[in-house]
């Protein structure tokens, strides 16, 4: 149902191999970028990904090295003639940060392609039909920072067998069965769609925290989640260096997808300081299904 792109997994310095952070989340035809790191435009190109249909920005948070590539991607936008409005998503400190940052370069209340700002508050942010969208704060420094909720339809099929016992005609009322309507049928039987309709099929559940610097409140958000990508740029050893900068450590995001059922944990906002492997045996110690996302990274869900 989702797929994800890694177009950056660096902390705050990127490195030779990881770029700023940005990931590309598609799902029944839609793509949206969470983050924009500088840089991202590029990645999007190197990745094979491109720029068609890019109409959702989510904003984790107002940080440089998350939203440093939006004048780069609009200023290309723009020149690819894009007529599509861009809707970001962000809290409202955030979006103060990018109409500044758009000002300094096209003038006050200008940009180079039509913009939708859209003010994050707890809660739904988006519903697609096929998806939904929330958003739940995060506590990172002075910022007003938010995670995201990806969450599939449920989905029920019609038997077969029941429409046919049934005999319920091929048609509108079999659609209108399957939206979970209540459909009259020529003969002046009305079927309910609870006759006709299978089990629920399992949803499935992405859930993105950029920059945090507690896992505090935030296990009944992330709860079952089938992946949970979040940041660990400090070793457990450096804790109190972590807390400084308000920043988690690789046991302390495994600790939290331990306690809160999730499936997978992916780990980004990687700092250069340390060797993979060390985050990474630090993480499964305590979670076992856990990987560190590099740039280019692709995951199905």
């Amino acid at each position: 149902m989702f797929s994800l792109t890694f177009l950056g997994t660096s902390a705050s310095v990127p490195s030779p191999e990881r770029n700023h952070p940005g990931i590309l989340v598609e799902a029944a035809g839609s793509r949206i970028l969470v983050d924009c790191g500088e840089g991202t435009q590029r990645q999007l190109l190197r990745s094979g990904a491109g720029f068609r249909r890019l109409d959702h920005l989510l904003l984790t948070h107002g940080h440089f090295d998350h939203v440093l590539g939006i004048p780069g991607l609009f200023s290309t936008l723009r020149l690819r003639q894009s007529s599509d409005a861009m809707t970001i998503h962000a809290g409202p400190g955030t979006l103060d940060v990018v109409v500044r940052m758009l000002a300094g370069l096209w003038g006050e209340g200008r940009a180079p392609i039509p913009l939708d700002l859209v003010p994050l508050s707890e809660g739904r942010v988006l519903d697609a039909g096929e998806f939904t969208v929330d958003c739940f704060p995060v506590r990172h420094r002075d910022t007003d920072s938010f995670a995201f909720t990806f969450q599939s339809a449920i989905r029920r099929h019609l038997l077969p067998d029941r429409l046919l016992a049934l005999r319920v005609p091929d048609g509108p009322v079999r659609r209108e069965l399957a939206e979970g309507r209540q459909a009259k049928l020529d003969d002046g039987r009305t079927i309910d769609p609870e006759q006709v309709l299978g089990p629920a099929q399992g949803r499935k559940k992405l859930v993105i925290v950029g920059d945090a610097e507690t896992t505090e409140g935030l296990a009944e958000h992330v709860r079952d989640a089938d992946v949970l990508v979040i940041e660990a740029t400090f070793l457990e050893r450096d804790a109190a260096i972590a807390r400084d900068y308000g920043h988690l450590t690789a046991s302390e995001a495994a600790a939290l997808a331990a306690r809160s059922g999730v499936k997978q944990l992916v780990l980004t906002h990687i700092s250069g300081r340390y060797p993979d492997e060390d985050i990474l045996a630090e993480a499964t110690r305590t979670f076992p299904n856990s990987r560190i996302a590099i740039d280019f990274d692709r995951i199905a869900i």
